[in-house]
């Protein structure tokens, strides 16, 4: 019976591991977006893998924390960095991420085979490594969210890893993958092979009827919903903005009427 030790400081030479960066955010409360969910939802079913694509502020971050906080499974999550383009800097946290869910993942054959040295052409055997230590020790369900994978897609290592990986991920591991960019085209191509789902930017954007249920919360009117949302283009974080400063100026115009005209007494 393998009873590996955690992957340390000690025992794998790893640098200091960042916590903040494998620990899931924190839910912001936004709207709930049931058309998005279960577009995820789908695609947990149907495919091994989930990529969300949008440019900053389209409310990919948001989608995924809500989403891995609902999905009923095992959250390993990890927040890339630039400088984690060094293969072996970028499974130092992909791994303990997935530690931190299922221990003693890694220590059985990933982390001796990266100790070594890992070469281009070693990629192809990095990733059945990696979907044989999810097998030998699978529990419960598993979602594996890599957020801002685009700040690595230049390294020469990663289309080889991932198009090797992704089409062999067990039934019980999903992976959720977020980028500013589209995805490397021999990992958009998957697509056709059910391989993987994307929601692309213009999927993200918000309709005029989430929109209205955004603002309502606010207690704001539809009229004002449409005119942000064309404004917006429907991107999250400007009609999350907009929805927040109509509130308060409107708080803050009512509180003066209030002051400018104080109750009297009746008698």
């Amino acid at each position: 019976m393998v009873n590996p030790e955690p992957p340390t400081e000690s025992n794998s030479n790893q640098r200091k591991i960042i916590m903040e960066k494998i620990t899931v955010p924190s839910p912001t409360g936004c709207v709930a977006r049931p058309r998005l969910r279960g577009i995820l939802e789908k695609s947990l079913r149907s495919c091994t893998s989930t990529i969300i694509s949008g440019r900053a502020g389209s409310g990919k971050t948001t989608l995924a924390v809500d989403f891995a906080e609902k999905s009923g499974r095992s959250v390993a999550w990890y927040k890339v960095d630039a400088p984690e383009t060094k293969l072996e800097v970028f499974f130092e946290y992909l791994i303990s991420s997935i530690y931190a869910q299922r221990p003693g993942f890694g220590s059985y054959s990933l982390c001796a085979l990266l100790q070594e040295g890992t070469e281009l052409q070693d990629i192809s055997h990095l990733a059945e490594l990696f979907v044989f230590e999810l097998e030998l020790l699978a529990e419960h369900p598993l979602l594996i969210v890599i957020e801002d994978l685009h700040l690595v897609c230049d390294a020469e290592w990663l289309v080889p890893f991932f198009r090797r990986l992704l089409p062999l991920l067990p039934a019980d591991v999903h992976m959720l993958i977020t980028s500013r960019t589209m995805p490397p085209a021999p990992l958009w191509r998957m697509r056709s092979k059910q391989t993987l789902s994307v929601i692309d930017e213009e999927t993200l954007s918000f309709t005029r009827d989430e929109a209205v249920r955004l603002f309502d919360q606010y207690g704001l009117t539809r009229e004002q919903a449409s005119i942000a949302l064309d404004h917006s283009r429907g991107r999250a974080a400007a009609l999350s903005s907009l929805a927040a400063t109509l509130y308060f100026a409107e708080t803050e115009l009512l509180s003066s009427e209030r002051s400018s005209h104080p109750l009297r007494p009746c008698c």
